[in-house]
């Protein structure tokens, strides 16, 4: 199919109101992989993936991605949703927002990228061969209003899915809900978002029981931050709320709480701020990261929430889900990026240079530190946890398997040859890495890969 341009919409788009009356009575099942870091933001797949793999081997396929970005893929149906930005004519005089810190005037020495016209993409990719089912140039020829991290993109923030949309989000170019077939349903405009020349990061995710997309938007030293929520089906705002934390990059996790409805967990430099999914009330506040909120919280399932930071400080932080008191900390081994996972009562951290460490959830104790990758690289892949496995990418693009338990062990380490910055998806015994250039279906030949498709 070829590509379409879609014009900038302010405000929601009428047809909207006309899909959300025609919807069915029941609502679609939530896809396999809807959202960063898959079902509930918690990074667990349930199928089994391979546990070797190379450039000659259990490669599914290899398809060519246009532009730049560094969002993850997310799994619906017989579709692979990424977005892309691509970078055109440099324009003299034009350039980004300043920037304060403090009463001083502030450019950060690795910001580049505002006086470039933009084009933003969302791309449909087929699930069985890798072929582009659609391309949407979501915004075409725009003067970014910011500028990005040199190593970052204009397309960080992965799109979300309830199974009958696509919603991506990128900041200062708007949030545009499409189907499945590409049809543009309805968009919204939040205005410029300024990010200290960094970029914007954090993803949307799903409330799906309340048929909701969260945004989260945190913005240079505060002054016009946000959290909302919309109704996935018209983009009609929901709920919205004011924040006054500087800017951030952690995408807000839902987390289900004991017995009642789900919550918000909004990370933030100063303060996490606990919401009504629903609502938007404010149910806790506390403070205590004392860092760039950069990683994403995760939750245990029992009660606790953990929110970390790598940079400046590093900081973990084991919530009660209840009023946001104070379990337990712990002072080392979380990374800047990467954020932690929760697999079978234990919390696992990742360092910058990928050396993991593995805490019990319930009291904090170290399970073991130093756990050293074979191959020294940076880490901007968050990990994700299939059977008893650990996946944790390098920007080296190089995979590597831990077994997950009380003592490190690596089980295998495999490369695709290129730069890896996004965080995998894991659907049916299937692996799908976004490098550079490149998305990768890796699987076995025995794999189910392709054939549970509705």
């Amino acid at each position: 199919m070829p590509g379409r341009r879609i014009g900038r919409a302010a405000g929601t788009v009428a047809v909207a109101a006309l899909l959300a009356g025609n919807a069915a009575a029941q609502p679609p099942a939530v896809p396999e992989w809807p959202q960063w870091r898959g079902p509930g933001g918690q990074a667990h797949a349930e199928s089994a993936a391979p546990l070797r793999w190379g450039t000659d081997e259990n490669i599914l396929w290899k398809a060519p991605i246009e532009g730049q970005g560094h969002s993850s893929p997310i799994v619906a149906g017989d579709l692979i949703f990424l977005t892309s930005a691509t970078s055109g004519e440099k324009v003299p005089g034009a350039g980004a927002i300043i920037h304060f810190m403090g009463s001083e005037e502030f450019l950060h020495p690795d910001s580049l990228g505002a006086d470039q016209r933009l084009d933003v993409l969302l791309l449909a990719l087929d699930r069985r061969s890798g072929a582009l089912r659609w391309r949407r140039e979501v915004r075409a020829g725009a003067l970014p209003y910011d500028n990005r991290h040199r190593i970052g993109s204009y397309a960080n923030p992965t799109p979300v899915s309830d199974g009958e949309r696509v919603v991506a989000w990128f900041g200062t170019q708007g949030l545009y809900a499409f189907t499945l077939e590409g049809d543009l349903v309805w968009s919204q405009d939040f205005g410029g978002v300024g990010t200290m020349g960094m970029g914007v990061a954090t993803s949307p995710v799903l409330v799906a029981a309340a048929g909701l997309v969260v945004v989260q938007s945190d913005v240079e030293e505060g002054d016009g931050s946000f959290i909302a929520a919309l109704d996935i089906a018209t983009g009609a705002i929901r709920w919205r709320a004011e924040r006054t934390q500087r800017v951030g990059w952690a995408t807000p996790a839902v987390v289900q709480s004991a017995g009642g409805p789900p919550l918000v967990v909004a990370m933030g430099t100063g303060e996490i701020v606990a919401y009504g999914a629903e609502t938007g009330e404010e149910l806790w506040r506390v403070g205590g990261l004392r860092g760039n909120a950069v990683p994403s919280p995760v939750a245990s399932g029992d009660g606790l929430v953990f929110a970390v930071t790598g940079y400046p400080r590093k900081n973990v932080l084991a919530l009660d889900l209840q009023d946001g008191s104070l379990r337990w900390s712990y002072r080392k081994g979380q990374g800047y990026v990467p954020s932690p996972i929760f697999h079978r009562g234990a919390l696992y951290l990742v360092s910058d240079g990928g050396i993991l460490t593995a805490l019990d959830g319930r009291s904090g104790e170290v399970v073991y530190e130093g756990g050293r990758m074979p191959l020294p690289s940076r880490f901007f892949s968050s990990p994700v946890v299939s059977g008893e496995r650990i996946y944790l990418t390098s920007e080296d693009g190089d995979t590597h398997v831990i077994r997950s338990g009380p003592r490190f062990e690596i089980l295998a380490t495999n490369s695709v040859d290129e730069p890896v910055m996004a965080s995998p998806a894991i659907v049916d015994g299937t692996i799908y890495l976004r490098s550079a250039e490149h998305l990768y279906a890796i699987a076995e030949p025995s794999s189910t890969a392709g054939t549970n498709l509705r």
